[in-house]
Parts: structure tokens; sequence; C-alpha cells
């Protein structure tokens, strides 16, 4: 069962397939191929992320983190493990996301300065992801089905794909125009508009590599345009189809973490 995949925060760890050129005219077919495209890849998958946080007065926070990631179904349900190794102030600190499609997500974050597992309400979904400018959920991927999806142009390189939320009281923008790349698929860059039409929140894949055969976003950048802050996550030693166990995304993983699986060999 090998499939395809993306980052993100985004979360993110970003990851692919090779349709060179593909041609395609159904939006949200598109969207659909992108979303396999970005968090899909193989049946699971390992990466190292570094995270730097400028805030708008330019002041610089670092994170660093390994993501472990596990399909349940091709497109379908998730697991996800972020375990946090530095700065010192959060080492130990883990994120838990069991990703249902159709349905909310269940995420819980551990804090181990407080030794307290916080469940995140799928209404903080949209709140800053430890401090950074992507959101909880950049880290999983919004749900393809929240939003109407129109091929607003194809372009040599690109589909440029408006979305707008079919639920616009549970979302701060209005819209968002994706421009997707016709051979990996990946989404390039994201941005998202108030109802005026303008650009608050932008999303920006730097660099892509391919990776056991999967085209991947290695550099990803979230910008917010009101303040002049942004995020930048580099992903590093990212690999596929590496036999996780489904035990280890577990509850008992957020206090004692997997470290056999989070050692890079």
């Amino acid at each position: 069962m090998r499939k395809t995949l993306r980052l993100s925060l985004l979360l993110i760890a970003g990851l692919s397939t090779g349709a060179a050129h593909a041609q395609m005219s159904n939006a949200s077919e598109i969207v659909e191929a992108a979303n396999i495209a970005s968090y899909y890849a193989g049946d699971d998958g390992r990466s190292a992320a570094r995270m730097t946080i400028v805030d708008g007065d330019g002041s610089r926070q670092r994170r660093q983190f390994t993501l472990l990631r596990q399909d349940v179904a091709d497109g379908g349900d998730q697991r996800y493990l972020v375990v946090f190794s530095r700065p010192a102030d959060i080492r130990g600190t883990v994120f838990r996301v069991e990703k249902h499609v159709g349905e909310s997500d269940d995420r819980w974050l551990y804090l181990p300065a407080l030794d307290l597992i916080n469940r995140i309400a799928a209404g903080d979904k949209r709140t800053s992801f430890v401090g950074s400018h992507f959101y909880y959920e950049d880290i999983s991927g919004r749900g393809t089905e929240a939003d109407r999806h129109t091929l607003i142009e194809t372009t040599d390189d690109h589909y440029i794909i408006e979305s707008t939320p079919k639920d616009p009281d549970n979302v701060a923008f209005a819209r968002y125009r994706t421009r997707i790349d016709r051979d990996t698929l990946l989404p390039m860059r994201t941005e998202y508009q108030r109802e005026d039409g303008e650009v608050y929140r932008r999303m920006v894949v730097a660099e892509v590599e391919t990776i056991d055969g999967y085209p991947t976003g290695t550099e990803v950048r979230m910008e917010d345009l009101d303040t002049g802050g942004y995020t930048l996550t580099q992903f590093r030693f990212s690999d596929y189809d590496i036999g996780l166990p489904s035990r280890i995304f577990s509850e008992r993983s957020l206090r004692n973490p997997p470290r056999d699986w989070l050692r890079r060999e």
C-alpha cells in the first residue's frame, strides 16, 4: 500500500508523487490529488524539523522537533506524533493528532513542565501551533470537504484553485487561493483573503526535494502579512515506509515518546 504525501505545518512535513504536467480540469479532483501529494507519501513517514519563528518586531525563537506519521487508509484517517527536542524549556512537549476525514480531528498537547495533557478543542484548531505562525490545523491539513473549490486558471506550471468555506462562521478567511504545481501536485503557495480580497496570510513552499521517490516540500514559510512576522520550517532526514507500529500513536507516548523511532538510523 504505497502512496503519496507533503508539510507541512505545515505543518506539517511535505512530500509526494510525480505526475508530470498533469492534465486535470476538475477542481475537486485537483484539490484531492494535492492533498494526497501533500500529506500521504508512503504508508508512514518521519521527518526532523527546525522551525524559526520571527515576530513582527524582529525577535526570533527556534523550535526543533521530530514528526512521525502513519496512515490508517489511503487518503483517509491518519495518526501524527510531534515530539519537541529544543529549546530546553519546551523539550519533551508532545503533540498528538488522530485525524478523521469528514469529522473533527482529535488533538492533544502534553506539557512536561506541568505534567499536563491538554485536549485541544475543535474550535481551537486555527490557533497558533506552539507560538508559531502555523495553526494546529496546518499540521495535519484542512479537510478538503470543508470548502468549495473552483479552478480559476491553468498555467504552464500551475493549477490555480480558489476555495471558499462552506461554514464561514468558523474561519477567519473569506476564501483562499492555492497554486498547485502541475508536475508534483504539491501546493506551492496559498494566500488567505479577507472579504474585500486583501491577502493577510500566506504559505509558500520554498524548496522541494525528491525523497524515496516522493517530491517533498523541505522548506515551508508561513507569513502573517498584518504583523510582518513569519515562521520558516525546514525539514531534514525525511524518510518513508519505515514500518512505524500503531502502538506508538497512543496516549502513553505523550509522556513516554517512542525514542527508538525518533532516532535517525
